[in-house]
């Protein structure tokens, strides 16, 4: 565990779950086997003390976990964030490894999962969700990496309160834009209707770049 573990009153569940999750991919594992957190009591936006008391988990808590613990494994504490026109936003924590930007994330949509650690830029990282964001309303509009280690002293790692600061401060962040094209956009709208249509209870796993999935 990293010597900045000092700086933060872990529990010793907490301490737990960070020493045995040391890779993104061993703490999407993690993530995965948590059920999705549909905020049916409330809305919610839980850190990653929050995460383990409460046991469910949505993509911006994943994400604030996936930084919370692999932070003490000196990944730096980055949030991708992305814009939709449907203002379902997705946020995911991007790293990299080895020159090149992977994911973790949490998601009720198999294809908004991380990604291996396979991509140039965090743009790249980026247009890979674009194709999956597609479903009856959704389609990417533009992405931001943000550093949580901006937000100061705001306790978003362990705090007992839900952190709507982070989502605010998603919200204001400078996002670049990402296009894609009407007609890729009609297609895609187009298959994914006529999927739900057949399989009302699945999501598609049908994208070509599903080999650098998690």
């Amino acid at each position: 565990m990293s010597r900045s573990a000092t700086a933060f009153a872990f529990s010793r569940a907490e301490r737990d779950i960070i020493r045995r999750h040391r890779t993104p991919r061993a703490v999407e594992r993690w993530l995965r086997g948590l059920p999705y957190n549909k905020e049916e009591r409330g809305e919610t936006l839980h850190s990653f003390r929050g995460v383990v008391r409460h046991g469910i988990v949505h993509c911006l808590e994943a994400a604030l976990s996936a930084a919370t613990i692999l932070e003490q494994h000196d990944y730096p504490p980055l949030l991708l964030s992305f814009e939709s026109i449907d203002q379902l936003d997705h946020v995911i924590f991007a790293f990299r490894d080895g020159g090149r930007w992977g994911s973790v994330a949490r998601s009720r949509d198999p294809g908004l999962h991380g990604r291996k650690a396979v991509f140039r830029t965090a743009r790249d990282l980026a247009r890979s969700y674009m194709d999956p964001y597609v479903d009856f309303t959704g389609r990417i509009t533009g992405y931001a990496v943000a550093d949580l280690r901006d937000l100061g002293s705001y306790d978003w790692r362990l705090s007992e309160r839900n952190v709507w600061k982070v989502e605010q401060w998603l919200i204001g962040y400078p996002h670049k834009r990402l296009v894609m094209s009407d007609t890729r956009y009609r297609e895609l709208h187009a298959r994914y209707r006529q999927y739900r249509a057949r399989h009302p209870d699945r999501k598609p796993v049908y994208y070509d770049n599903r080999h650098t999935w998690m």
